[in-house]
């Protein structure tokens, strides 16, 4: 089925093309305010709603056809469910895969650019249109030699704008992530330098490569074959992956059996990862999840992988420990290691820090307290959201002098909330297996 989206003849990439639709676009959003705040004064009890409608609207329309950095940072920011207005969730999900794709003659110039040769000099047929396009790259259907294949294409610009980009998006970012400029830095360094790595198809081949033949053991999974000759620094070939996403496949009513299958197989997937490869597939949106025909779950790209450094590990997963007995000089110890206190702090700091993080690691930790976990259970997910909430709002957060937390947690606390809200889609229930150490 080949794409009915509005196709874009062309991606502004110079420095300058991309800043002044930012500026564009800033100015849409700061009209906005001033509509809402008129409205505001004739009607007091007038909401925010359509201003974050607005505004999420306009930031979408905009940064879906720059595409790159400034629209992968909105997909990041839309799972991240609780720091931002619902408004925004909504339109910024759409940016998991379904961008306004790029038109074929673009397609056809990157060809030129990695191959020397056409697509359709390289494959026996090749879809025109794009049937997946999302915040780097468009994937497009193929066939040769009666095999089909998914060829993923870089979109023109993505790799040389990361850093000028996040730059661009950091007045959005601050404006809408209620964050202060020190904890949006901290944030911003760890994205650049996954954002990079995420341009980089070469890389990202490896990886692949070497993390699904790690995970090939694990039950109900699969994973597809990748091929360096068709692919380059810009261009990915894989198999092709029948099936439907995970929205899809719930609306097709599958029973609990089989919802709880395809969650065990999420479940051993992470878990394998993080305490025995330590190395983790740290994009878990609902795109990158293919359930096939026969009810197994396929995992296709793996542009974005943490690492995690084997001292962060150790100190995280203590934290999740049901039993805190650790004594206070350990815990302490920890806390500075993890950087969530510092040597800045003054005594009040470093109690209200320690009790948020203590309470904030207790709950994400949960599902590891107990043998079985029931992830339909929405009064959990309640409580996570509320925390975010009143965490944000929080003057000592609001107002403190350093990011707190790091900058390893980034990826690894959105890992983590990824699969949970993907098992909450689910409602599956798993068994939650954790290493021999953590029970």
């Amino acid at each position: 089925m080949e794409s009915k989206v509005k196709e874009q003849q062309n991606i502004p990439t110079s420095k300058v093309q991309r800043a002044a639709k930012f500026l564009t676009t800033g100015a849409k959003v700061g009209g906005n305010y001033v509509k809402h705040y008129a409205k505001k004064v004739v009607n007091p009890s007038h909401t925010k709603e359509e201003l974050h409608n607005n505004n999420a609207t306009d930031i979408y329309n905009s940064l879906s056809e720059l595409k790159g950095s400034a629209l992968k940072v909105a997909q990041m920011m839309s799972m991240d469910k609780n720091i931002l207005p619902r408004a925004y969730q909504d339109k910024f999900t759409m940016a998991q895969y379904s961008a306004p794709p790029l038109s074929f003659p673009l397609v056809i110039k990157t060809f030129q650019k990695y191959f020397g040769k056409n697509p359709d000099q390289m494959f026996d047929t090749f879809t025109k249109s794009a049937i997946n396009a999302a915040s780097i790259g468009q994937v497009h259907q193929a066939t040769k030699d009666g095999k089909t294949y998914a060829v993923k294409i870089q979109y023109p610009g993505v790799a040389d704008s990361v850093s000028s980009d996040l730059k661009l998006v950091r007045p959005f970012a601050l404006r809408l992530l209620n964050m202060n400029v020190k904890e949006l830095d901290h944030y911003m360094d760890e994205v650049e330098e996954k954002l990079l790595e995420e341009t980089d198809y070469v890389l990202e081949v490896d990886r692949s490569r070497e993390i699904s033949e790690a995970c090939a053991h694990i039950k109900d999974l699969v994973f597809p074959k990748y091929y360096s000759d068709l692919s380059s620094e810009r261009i990915i070939t894989m198999d092709w992956l029948n099936g439907l996403h995970i929205k899809e496949w719930l609306e097709s009513n599958p029973t609990q059996e089989q919802k709880n299958r395809i969650g065990q197989a999420l479940w051993d997937f992470y878990h394998h990862q993080v305490h025995n490869l330590m190395q983790v597939h740290a994009d878990p949106h609902p795109g990158n999840f293919i359930i096939q025909p026969d009810g197994t779950l396929g995992i296709i790209d793996f542009g974005c992988v943490k690492v995690i450094p084997e001292d962060f590990y150790h100190g995280y997963f203590s934290l999740i420990k049901r039993d805190l007995l650790m004594n206070e000089e350990e815990l302490n110890e920890i806390f500075y290691n993890l950087e969530f206190i510092s040597e800045k702090d003054n005594d009040e700091e470093k109690l209200y820090f320690k009790s948020v993080f203590k309470e904030m690691i207790s709950l994400l930790g949960k599902p590891f307290h107990v043998d079985t976990f029931d992830f339909s259970d929405d009064t959990y997910f309640e409580k996570i959201f509320q925390l975010g909430d009143r965490i944000s709002n929080e003057k000592m957060f609001r107002k403190s002098r350093q990011a707190r937390g790091s900058r390893h947690g980034l990826y690894i606390n959105r890992t983590y909330f990824g699969v949970y809200n993907l098992l909450n889609q689910l409602q599956a229930t798993v068994v939650t297996t954790k290493p021999d150490w953590l029970k």
